[in-house]
């Protein structure tokens, strides 16, 4: 016997958020499937929120740097990455979240996540067409970076713990990697 999984498109879990069936849930779409989200762990938030602020003062205005907010995405996904770096717009994002030509880079923030932010979202993220995301391991204080995509997802994966790192989008801007998780 084998068993069928109900995958949902982007337009049904739009209706049930928007019918408040998932008021009470912190969950995301990823490719067709709504998954629970992890709770929050008092490192991820910390760590997180002091990146978005660093990255924010970095950038200025040449990017909005958006925190768990969704993205939509072609592959019946709607993750909510830790951080999404995207084209700014005082009205891009009034009626669709960003889409992937609006994201520059993403950042997943990894403890108990790390299993499916290496697989799940890596392979979502490369079939979307993100150019650049960064997953933040806090088990072993380092930034991974995943780069150089293709048809099988990133072909490019460099570990760093110390030095500085510029994102793809913004060659100019030289981002201490331990400013990202201390």
């Amino acid at each position: 016997m084998s068993i069928t999984i109900a995958k949902w498109t982007i337009e049904q879990y739009h209706k049930l958020v928007n019918a408040g069936m998932l008021i009470d849930r912190r969950v995301e779409l990823l490719a067709g499937n709504i998954i629970e989200m992890s709770p929050e762990g008092m490192f991820h938030a910390v760590y997180c929120g002091d990146a978005v602020d660093y990255l924010k003062q970095l950038l200025g205005n040449r990017a909005k740097v958006r925190e768990a907010h969704p993205i939509t995405l072609p592959n019946d996904s709607e993750p909510e990455p830790d951080i999404a770096v995207v084209k700014p717009s005082p009205t891009r994002y009034l009626d669709r979240h960003p889409y992937p030509a609006d994201v520059f880079w993403l950042v997943e923030y990894a403890d108990s996540t790390l299993t499916k932010d290496l697989n799940i979202k890596q392979q979502i993220y490369a079939a979307a067409g993100i150019q650049e995301y960064w997953i933040v391991n806090l088990q072993a204080l380092e930034l991974i970076v995943f780069r150089d995509m293709d048809h099988d997802g990133y072909k490019t994966e460099t570990r760093f713990s110390t030095g500085h790192i510029s994102p793809l989008s913004f060659p100019e801007v030289e981002i201490e990697v331990k400013r990202l998780f201390s």
